[in-house]
């Protein structure tokens, strides 16, 4: 029965086994799952009876390492002041195992059944991992782990389902997905902060004898807490050092945690933030947790973001999505604003397409009694006062340009004064006998009631079937201030699970439609939502300076491809701050490049060098959306990066200068990812008119600018190039092809 049973996980996933331990009388019991990758290896302690633990997640262990062996090293002891024996954790942290400090799960029966203990009973195989089913007999509940781990990148997948087998209704007040182990040697934490148009803002934290805790309850994914965190060693760089990631792939409230316990070890818990009385469990229900990813890297922080990105590449994005260019956008909004005149639209579809755009995206403002933004969400049928013939005119003359187009909804939301509210009030969420919080002007509809996703779908599926539309972008602009139904009952959970099966309504009846989604730009940009669309917006600010720290945030998870970065106007709507063309375009071209300006405004010297740099665009699309992330460690007045193709035959590379330096000149620019045994040209390819602020710089005497020089790749990694001077708000970009 060992061997068939070993057999069956080789044969699933040829990087897991099953280790089996002698008992008594001969027989053999199932003790542990091992799960390895080539840098990075996952023990599960699952012996049944007990709870279940991680026995070993981290650097890569070889396959003639005994188990026993490191359970007889993890031996801990009882010592005073505390419980006299050491308390094993699990991944539920349940009450009953007596923690002092914390637990993942807080539930109750009426006031009893609070103290669970579960106990593994069942492993069910999978193709890439395992089910793992638990037991409360005493409590009448079961807790189920569906778990998967990438044998080629070592990423973990973990989802809990907590089942009520009880009599009676069972109350659940908190429950993380998740409460995964990290070695205390991971003494920085990094999280992820921000705030409307400052999205994805890191902070590098000493981790203490206490607990790092951050909550969103805003209903979205938000632009305060991203729901994911990373835990490093002290001297973790880019390049070196080792990193625990984790992100919960969910896009409503939730709760990160890191407790530092007092005997030593540490735990990283994620999970949705439950309001209370959202999951209550009828007699033979379950609650399935939302999703967290996980990861370890042994190779630095960019090595970590590799790994998320090859996740969302292979197991997120639609394969015939990922097989297609992503076309470079021209998005209406920051150049017409609500001022909707077709001749004027199709002027800009015009000179949009001149300059080499490829979709054209008509944004708020098409609609019912839009000319603002006090009126008319909801009532989504085309504005006969400023589309008299309908949007058919202008989507045929995109269409006839070669572009694609695209629209914008707003489906989640309602304005006051709109037909729709004025027809059904009872559809929006809210709390009996409290005022609604103001926030732009609309109030949010509860989606999770079929009648009004049924009401949205079909006039979302009018729009698309009356029109050759190719994109859509989702927008979502206000929190959930009062996320109650009309019964009284919280729905903010539901309201995301509502919100996804509505995305993917829409996506399986126009499966060539790509959905974009966006709120108020980056506030929900997460991995739960990427399942369910095609691209985030980043973030509403498209000052080139902003956008190089946000999209260097978001890039720890996200790959280039789905982020949403647009050239902005010369003076930045949000900011005030005027920044060069050449900078606007460099910092563009590195994500999905859009536009999101007035062509009919810029000077032409300008539209000709963003024609220029969408053509570069194009020209290494490829490159920049399927190639390896390596985020290069400079000096803060510098932010840089490369995109190495994964046979390392190509690269680009962008630094940024977003401030002075103290120093004369900067440091040496190393080439991160590169093969050190290859030979490469290297070249400067932006900005096209480079000119040194005191010549000749290494540039103009190594002639980058024409046809470059060649050196051996470990040249370029490990001595570098001396940077040249350049004013603040300069970006250069450089090429490296293997020769």
């Amino acid at each position: 029965m060992v061997a068939k049973l070993e057999h069956v996980f080789e044969k699933a996933t040829r990087l897991m086994r099953v280790i089996d331990a002698p008992v008594p009388r001969g027989e053999n019991i199932l003790r542990h799952i091992r799960f390895d990758a080539p840098d990075c290896c996952l023990i599960l302690a699952c012996e049944k009876g007990a709870p279940l633990s991680v026995l070993h997640w981290g650097a890569a262990l070889p396959l003639s390492v005994n188990v026993a062996e490191l359970e007889r090293l993890s031996i801990r002891q009882g010592m005073h002041g505390v419980a006299d024996v050491s308390l094993p954790l699990s991944l539920a942290m349940e009450p009953g195992l007596g923690h002092p400090m914390f637990h993942g799960l807080a539930a109750h029966r009426a006031g009893k059944d609070w103290g669970s203990l579960f106990e593994v009973g069942k492993i069910v195989p999978r193709e890439h991992g395992a089910k793992i089913i638990c037991r409360d007999e005493r409590t009448r509940l079961g807790l189920e782990y569906e778990i998967e781990f990438d044998a080629f990148t070592g990423v973990l997948r973990i989802r809990s389902t907590l089942t009520n087998y009880g009599a009676t209704p069972f109350d659940v007040n908190d429950m993380m997905t998740a409460c995964l182990p990290v070695p205390d040697a991971m003494t920085d934490i990094i999280g992820f902060t921000g705030r409307w148009t400052q999205e994805f803002t890191q902070e590098r934290l000493k981790r203490d004898a206490a607990t790092y805790l951050r909550e969103n309850r805003s209903g979205r994914t938000s632009h305060f807490s991203y729901p994911a965190i990373l835990l490093a060693a002290a001297d973790t760089s880019e390049s070196a050092g080792e990193a625990y990631g984790f992100h919960l792939a969910f896009s409503g409230n939730h709760r990160l945690r890191v407790d530092s316990l007092t005997d030593g070890r540490v735990l990283a818990s994620l999970g949705a933030l439950l309001l209370p009385g959202e999951v209550r469990l009828a007699p033979g229900e379950a609650y399935t947790s939302s999703e967290i990813v996980a990861a370890y890297s042994g190779a630095g922080l960019s090595a970590l973001s590799r790994k998320f990105h090859d996740h969302v590449r292979t197991k997120l994005l639609r394969p015939e999505m990922r097989a297609k260019p992503r076309p470079v956008h021209y998005n209406t909004w920051e150049a017409v604003y609500f001022d909707h005149d077709v001749a004027k639209l199709k002027e800009l579809t015009t000179r949009a397409a001149e300059i080499g755009v490829e979709r054209f995206v008509l944004d708020d403002g098409w609609f019912g009694g839009r000319r603002n933004d006090q009126a008319g969400l909801g009532d989504w049928h085309v504005s006969a006062d400023v589309y008299p013939d309908g949007l058919g005119p202008l989507v045929e003359h995109v269409t006839g340009l070669g572009m694609e187009f695209g629209l914008w909804f707003e489906p989640e939301m309602v304005n006051p004064d709109s037909d729709l509210y004025r027809a059904h009030p009872d559809w929006v969420l809210g709390l009996e006998g409290v005022q609604q919080v103001p926030f732009r002007s609309q109030l949010a509809l509860d989606i999770s009631r079929p009648e009004v996703a049924d009401y949205l779908f079909n006039a979302i599926d009018a729009i698309l079937r009356d029109h050759a539309i190719s994109y859509i972008k989702w927008d979502m602009n206000r929190d959930l201030s009062h996320s109650g139904g009309q019964d009284g009952t919280a729905r903010a959970f539901a309201q995301v699970q509502a919100l996804y099966t509505l995305l993917d309504r829409v996506r399986s009846t126009h499966p060539n439609v790509e959905i974009e989604s966006c709120s108020s730009g980056g506030a929900r940009a997460d991995m739960g939502v990427l399942a369910h669309s095609d691209r985030v917006w980043t973030s509403d600010s498209n000052d080139a300076l902003d956008r190089q720290v946000i999209q260097r945030g978001a890039s720890f998870f996200l790959p280039s491809e789905v982020l949403g970065c647009h050239v902005g106007p010369a003076k930045c709507h949000v900011t005030g701050r005027r920044l060069s063309m050449e900078m606007r375009a460099a910092t563009a071209l590195m994500g999905h490049m859009g536009l999101e300006l007035n062509l009919l405004t810029e000077r032409a010297a300008d539209l000709d060098v963003l024609k220029n740099a969408i053509i570069l665009h194009k020209k290494h699309r490829a490159l920049l959306h399927d190639g390896d992330l390596f985020r290069i460690d400079t000096a803060p007045q510098l932010i840089a990066s490369g995109v190495v193709a994964r046979d390392k035959s190509e690269a680009i590379y962008s630094v940024a200068y977003v401030a002075s330096d103290a120093k004369v000149l900067p440091g040496r620019f190393k080439f991160g990812g590169l093969d050190p045994e290859r030979q490469y040209r290297l070249q400067l390819i932006w900005p096209t008119n480079w000119q040194a602020v005191k010549g000749p710089s290494a540039i103009e005497t190594l002639n980058l600018t024409g046809e470059g020089v060649m050196f051996n790749g470990a040249a370029l990694m490990h001595n570098g190039l001396q940077l040249p001077h350049a004013f603040p708000e300069t970006c250069l970009l450089f090429y490296v092809a293997a020769i």
